[in-house]
This record gives structure tokens, sequence and C-alpha cells, in this order.
């Protein structure tokens, strides 16, 4: 595990530029992204966030927006499921997004079966669990507009962190924060 204090300021953004930062922990997302046809994960290798949500065609829409790949839905159930998250009856529908850099990919996922309600409000960016994510796009600037114009906004603004990244969190359905990393420095 990393310890947090190492990695403070501008190392931790750094490393988010070779994958996603979930609060101040790198994860490995290298895991190459499931085939469409299927939309499930064939390699159990390498990290793979798992987003749950209750309406899944907007998340996948705000995803796009971001410049997100995502495959098509498939649904899935069966015993394996149940034992696995340790629920009974569970019946998923699960999409693939990889990240605009092609290097990151995480699940979307909205369980038909047992059906739980997200009815709390969006937690604030420093509320303690798994908060954000962040992912490297080409022009932070063109993907904020982006998000804006669909109905969406920003946590904060766009900030330009030590003349390296312009930075900025969106909030997309659900309360998904995504941290959006443009390098300024033209390296990647």
């Amino acid at each position: 595990m990393l310890d947090p204090e190492s990695l403070a300021g501008k190392r931790v953004h750094d490393r988010a530029v070779a994958g996603a930062v979930v609060g101040e922990h790198a994860l490995d997302l290298d895991a190459p992204a499931a085939e469409e046809s299927d939309g499930a994960s064939e390699e159990a290798g390498g990290g793979r966030p798992f987003l749950v949500v209750e309406d899944l065609d907007e998340t996948v829409r705000f995803l796009s927006l971001l410049g997100f790949d995502c495959s098509k839905p498939s649904v899935f159930d069966g015993d394996w499921i149940d034992r696995i998250i340790g629920l009974e009856d569970a019946r998923v529908e699960v999409v693939m997004a990889r990240a605009p850099d092609g290097s990151d990919v995480f699940e979307v996922v909205r369980f038909h079966s047992p059906a739980a309600a997200a009815h709390e409000p969006a937690p604030a960016a420093n509320r303690p669990g798994l908060r954000h994510v962040l992912f490297t796009v080409e022009d932070v600037r063109a993907v904020v507009d982006r998000v804006r114009e669909a109905g969406w906004e920003t946590v904060g603004e766009i900030v330009d962190f030590e003349n390296t990244f312009l930075l900025c969190y969106v909030r997309g359905p659900e309360g998904l924060i995504v941290e959006l990393a443009q390098r300024l420095d033209g390296s990647s």
C-alpha cells in the first residue's frame, strides 16, 4: 500500500498520468478491456474499479462525453455472482468503460436485482471513502465545456497546478466525481 504522506502534491499527479488515482492511492489498471460481445473481465490480474449506478444509460452518456469508450451492456446472473458478492438472486447489467487515453478500464454496473436505492445526497470531495478517479485528457477546457453543455457541472474550477497540469473535478450522474488532468509540458 502506498504511503499517502509520500505522495503529496505533484508526485500524486505525476503518477496519475500513467493510470487512475483514487484518493491518494494509485491503482494499476493496465488490464485490457473486455470484448464487447460479453462485457465481462476475462482476466483476473490488475485492479479494476467497480462503479454501481442506478441509471446506467445516463452514466454511460456522461462517460462518453468525457471521451470514454463504453462497451455495449451485457447482463449476468446466476449462482456464481450470488456467491461472489454475497447477495441472493443478483442480476447485473455491466458496461466496460475504457479511459480516453486507452490505458484504464472500469466496470459500470446496474443491479436489476436485488434493488438498492441511492437516495442520499452526493458526498463532498473530502468525505472518507472512494471519492473520485482521475483520468488524463488532451484538453480539459473542451471536456469541461462538453460536460456543462450536457447539463453537468464542475465541483470546483479549472486549476493550473505548478505549470504542469490543468486539473478539474467534474460531477456526473449519482454524484460520480471524475478528476480531469491535462499535462501542460507536452510530454506523456
